[in-house]
C-alpha cells in the first residue's frame, strides 16, 4: 500500500495543530531524530507550504539560488510532503516554484571535496528518498513549472505522477558539461521518458523544450504561461473531489504493476480491482451511478 511507503520513509510522530485554510504548515516535525537535533536549520526555510480544500501547495521558495535542491531544500521539501500524508483531508500535492527558474538542481558548493564523500552521500540519499517519496505518497503529486528545470530539477518534475508547464519552460539533465553525470536524475528520467531520448539528454546535456518534453512523455500538458495555475489547479481540484481511499488504492498498484512482467501485472490489477469493490466508496460510486446521482464519498 502507499500509506506503508510512506510510513516507511518516516511519516512518524505526533500530528500538528489544525490550521486554518491556507495557513502556512509548520517549520519541521514536532520530534525530531538526533541527527536532525545536531543540524540547525539556521535562516528561513527554502520552501513553503499552505493547504485548503484538500489540496497543498508547496512552493520552492529560494529563486536567488534558482531554487537549488541543497540539502536544505531537500529536507524541507520532505517534511513538506510527509507532513500529515495519511490526513484524510489532504487529497493531492502541487509543488511550484518562485522566480525565472523551477529548480536548477543540486547546489553545486555542497558537492565539492571540502565536504566529503559523507556529506555528498547525505545529498544524494536525501534526494533520492524525496523522489521515492513521490511516487509511494497516497496522494497525487503534481509539478507546476514555470521555467528552466535541471539536473537533480528535471529529476523532480520527472518523480511527479502529473506535470503541467508553461510553454516557456525547458528541461536538460546537462551535469556531463562540468563532468558530473546526471546519473541519479537519469534514474526518474529513464522511467519517465523512451531510453534513446532519455540517454541523448543525458549524453549531451542539451536542453528540451516544454513541446518536446510533451511528445516524449516527460510533461502531461503544456499551457501558455498565464494559464499554468488555472490548468494546474483544474486537475488538482478534480483530483481532489474525487474519493481519497480510491485513488490512493489506484496510484499504488499503477507504480507496482509497472516492474511486473503482463500476466503479474494483470493478477494484481485484478486484485486490486476486487480490493476496490470492497471499499465504501467503490460500492458508494457504483450505487451512485446506477441510482443516477452524485455520490457521496467517505473522504
Amino acid at each position: 500500500m502507499a500509506a506503508a511507503g510512506v510510513r516507511a520513509l518516516g511519516a512518524k510522530g505526533p500530528g500538528w495543530l489544525r490550521r486554518g485554510p491556507w495557513a502556512p504548515l509548520a517549520a519541521g516535525f514536532c520530534s525530531r531524530g538526533p541527527a536532525e537535533a545536531e543540524r540547525p536549520e539556521p535562516g528561513p526555510r527554502p520552501t513553503s507550504a499552505r493547504q485548503r480544500d484538500g489540496i497543498r501547495s508547496i512552493v520552492l521558495s529560494n529563486p536567488k539560488k534558482r531554487n537549488a535542491l541543497s540539502l536544505a531544500m531537500l529536507k524541507s521539501l520532505q517534511k513538506d510532503i510527509l507532513h500529515e500524508a495519511e490526513s484524510q483531508d489532504l487529497k493531492v500535492i502541487v509543488i511550484s516554484a518562485e522566480g525565472p527558474v523551477f529548480s536548477s538542481g543540486h547546489d553545486l558548493k555542497e558537492l565539492t571535496d571540502e565536504q566529503g564523500p559523507d556529506y555528498h552521500a547525505e545529498v544524494f540519499r536525501t534526494c533520492s528518498e524525496v523522489m521515492m517519496m513521490i511516487q509511494n505518497h497516497p496522494v497525487p503529486v503534481i509539478a507546476m513549472v514555470n521555467g528552466l528545470a535541471t539536473a537533480a530539477g528535471c529529476q523532480l518534475v520527472a518523480s511527479c505522477d502529473i506535470a503541467v508547464a508553461s510553454d516557456k519552460s525547458s528541461f536538460a539533465t546537462p551535469g556531463v558539461n562540468i563532468g558530473l553525470f546526471c546519473s541519479t536524475p537519469g534514474v526518474a528520467l529513464g522511467r519517465a521518458v523512451p531510453r534513446k531520448v532519455a540517454l541523448e539528454m543525458l549524453f549531451t546535456g542539451e536542453a528540451m523544450s516544454a513541446q518536446e518534453a510533451l511528445l516524449h512523455g516527460l510533461l502531461s500538458r503544456v499551457v501558455p504561461e498565464e494559464r499554468l495555475e488555472e490548468e494546474t489547479m483544474r486537475i488538482a481540484r478534480k483530483v481532489a473531489s474525487l474519493s481519497r481511499p480510491v485513488v490512493s488504492l489506484g496510484k499504488a498498484a499503477f507504480y507496482r504493476q509497472l516492474a511486473q512482467d503482463l500476466r503479474t501485472a494483470y493478477h494484481l490489477a485484478s486484485q486490486t480491482m476486487v480490493d476496490n469493490l470492497g471499499l465504501p466508496d467503490g460500492q458508494e460510486g457504483i450505487k451512485a451511478f446506477l441510482q443516477k446521482r452524485k455520490p457521496v464519498w467517505s473522504h
